[in-house]
């Protein structure tokens, strides 16, 4: 079976923000965010001599890959989507490009991609990885920035404008170059057969620079599919929107819906506006049945656990069938 009979098929998969923003969890110095707590160091403009030293604490003894990959298939989902690195910049695997990530960082010391690679192997789900290949809050060069653009109202760009602030002189092909190739090229050469890359926030990515991506993945793993965030119309499938639910028939198009249980989709801790099992399977039938798979997102805590609701209502969308 090809890659995109698959993808057809597979209806139903779960997606995972995990990273260091677990830890702050929607909440820095005395404040809570309304927004989304994987952007909290954006949100709340923590400066990299503050956001990084968070790598110290970092420690999810409850971390099980085998626990989360049976979640999912229970819930009957067919594939598992992981942050790889996210905005922030932080690597959730042993990389040799960046010494910030969680093997090499953190007092947990393990790689979070590979045990969840060979977790997914062992219970016949496919796995793919998410990769931010624009905006990353750790460089100088990061991407994001979109002259006039502005990010929540006006407060923050979307590229670290606290710590480096001369967006006008960024250049994003120095990071593009230096750490998001050699970082996309690790992850599709280190962890077996990948079913999806799944690119996100296009915003200072070229043509070009998408073409190569698009051409670097399909070198190393010629069957892995991309979804449309890889930016500039390339791409083997649509993404929507964040947890847009579409009401026309996509016929035969490769199209998916990326949604949250609750509100967020990295761990916020006062994010208790939980979708109901009921409604989440009310979602995936309407979604299915006009051949869009729906990808729901779990933010595990930072001891990595995913949280009792989301493990609740999935085990019942499972048995609902």
């Amino acid at each position: 079976m090809t890659n995109k009979e698959w993808f057809k098929q597979a209806k139903f998969g779960m997606m995972i923000h995990w990273g260091l923003y677990a830890l702050p969890a929607g909440e820095w110095k005395g404040r809570r965010m309304p927004y989304i707590g994987e952007w909290a160091m954006q949100y709340f403009r923590i400066p990299l001599a503050e956001y990084r030293p968070l790598a110290r604490a970092f420690n999810p003894l409850l971390f099980s890959a085998e626990e989360w990959v049976k979640l999912a298939r229970d819930a009957g989902m067919k594939y598992m989507v992981f942050t790889s690195k996210h905005h922030e910049g932080f690597a959730m695997y042993d990389s040799a490009v960046s010494d910030y990530n969680v093997v090499k960082a953190t007092p947990f010391g393990r790689d979070v991609v590979a045990e969840l690679a060979e977790a997914c192997y062992r219970h016949g789900l496919k796995f793919g990885l998410y990769y931010s290949q624009d905006l990353d809050w750790s460089e100088p060069n990061g991407g994001g920035y979109t002259a006039g653009k502005t990010w929540c109202g006006g407060e923050a760009y979307w590229t670290n404008n606290w710590d480096f602030p001369d967006d006008a002189h960024k250049d994003y092909s120095q990071c593009f170059e230096e750490k998001i190739k050699p970082q996309v090229k690790e992850i599709l050469t280190k962890y077996g057969d990948l079913c999806l890359i799944w690119f996100d926030t296009p915003k200072t990515i070229s043509a070009a620079q998408s073409d190569e991506l698009y051409r670097m993945v399909k070198t190393y793993q010629p069957d892995c599919l991309i979804n449309s965030r890889i930016g500039n119309g390339h791409g083997d499938y649509t993404s929507a929107g964040d947890n847009q639910i579409p009401d026309d028939d996509k016929g035969d198009m490769l199209f998916e819906t990326p949604a949250t249980l609750n509100d967020t989709w990295g761990y916020k801790s006062f994010d208790n506006n939980w979708k109901s099992a009921e409604k989440v399977a009310a979602i995936k039938k309407h979604l299915n049945e006009r051949g869009i798979n729906y990808l729901l997102n779990v933010g595990p805590d930072y001891l990595g656990r995913i949280p009792a609701p989301s493990v609740d209502i999935l085990r019942e969308v499972g048995r609902r069938g």
